[in-house]
């Protein structure tokens, strides 16, 4: 089940459509998939692009219909503070059978203090329960926490968890490592602080979606790296993992669907600098799809839609999961644009995807999928 509260989230992001116009000649393509070459945006696809689920095709059809200001580094600053209010923590919380607290807790070293939302269950029980500690999306650039408070009620209702939603500093004006940085800190915190929350330590999962699939990806190799916290899976919805934009799905939604090409690299250029951008020599913990060793990883749940130009690079990390011996659970969702459970939460496609994140949560949690 999807909340209101998600569906009006995904509204109010600073996302784009447009109906699939005719696809650039080849020899556009092939120049944009040249190595060293500095990735642009035609503002339509370079490569013949998977087709739309015929259900929620007219979403996108709609907001080309009314589109928003182009998204750029002058425009961030009117987009961030002109955002709509959202509900609260508590505001969500009324709805469901669940509780919300909000913290102050520390931040990284010499780093500002963050902000956490804690979810619970209105009648815990006295057992400990697990914690899903969820990152925001809003490419790393744009984004609030209660964007995706319904999400995270939403699951604390239906699985009986402690569900924590952090906030973390945003690019330009905190590049990386600023954002990740955060939220490993906010991870390790809740960590230590798991018997207060009410939480079980051992089974801690960390998620988000697009940026914030990228943010809990980079969690994990971080915690890994740094020897905790030890992490009972990764919730990873359509992450934002290649920063070098050189997919054959990167090209086929240049100018189309959701989160569009041109978004994405004044994304990673925001993050990274315009020297690191799309460098295959990033920082992994900033792009984890440049991590060259991904073994040794808590199990992962990869979700994406095959109508997305993350569509590649989240099937490539599973596969890379895959090679190094480690456990991934990979869902291509046909005809799938970038958030479509956010944006059509009554959709076949979004049930189905739904069912598929429960039941892996589920194995998880209950230990059925641990190595």
């Amino acid at each position: 089940m999807t909340t209101p509260t998600q569906s009006a989230t995904a509204a109010a992001t600073p996302e784009r459509a447009a109906s699939t116009p005719d696809p650039a000649p080849a020899a556009d393509a092939a120049a944009a998939m040249t190595p060293g070459a500095a990735p642009v945006a035609h503002g339509f696809p370079s490569i013949a692009p998977v087709p739309f689920d015929p259900e929620i095709a007219p979403i996108l059809e709609a907001m080309a219909a009314a589109p928003q200001p182009p998204l750029t580094e002058e425009t961030l600053p009117l987009m961030r503070d002109g955002a709509p209010a959202f509900p609260s923590g508590a505001e969500v919380a009324a709805g469901l059978p669940v509780t919300a607290e909000e913290l102050v807790i520390p931040g990284p070293p010499g780093s500002p203090a963050l902000e956490i939302t804690v979810f619970r269950p209105e009648d815990p029980g006295p057992v400990p329960l697990p914690i899903l500690v969820n990152f925001h999306g809003g490419g790393m650039i744009v984004g609030h926490r209660s964007w995706e408070h319904g999400r995270v009620a939403d699951l604390v209702a239906r699985h009986g968890v402690v569900g924590v939603n952090v906030e973390y500093r945003l690019a330009p004006k905190h590049p990386f490592p600023a954002g990740v940085e955060d939220n490993y800190a906010a991870t390790r915190w809740v960590a230590e602080h798991a018997a207060e929350l009410g939480g079980d330590a051992s089974r801690i999962v960390v998620m988000g979606g697009s940026a914030g699939g990228a943010f809990a990806a980079a969690v994990a190799l971080m915690a890994r790296d740094r020897g905790g916290p030890a992490l009972a899976g990764q919730l990873l919805l359509c992450p934002m993992l290649d920063n070098t934009n050189s997919s054959v799905s990167s090209l086929q939604y240049d100018g189309i669907g959701t989160w569009q090409r041109d978004a994405n690299l004044l994304a990673w250029r925001c993050v990274l600098g315009e020297e690191l951008a799309f460098s295959p020599e990033a920082p992994a913990y900033a792009a984890p799809g440049r991590a060259a060793d991904l073994s040794g990883l808590p199990p992962a749940c990869i979700e994406v839609g095959a109508a997305e130009m993350f569509r590649d690079e989240d099937v490539d990390y599973a596969r890379r999961i895959w090679a190094a011996g480690g456990t991934a659970e990979l869902h291509v969702w046909s005809g799938g644009f970038h958030g479509f459970d956010m944006y059509a939460p009554g959709a076949e496609i979004t049930r189905a995807a739904l069912a598929s994140r429960d039941s892996w949560l589920q194995r998880i949690l209950n230990g059925a999928d641990d190595d």
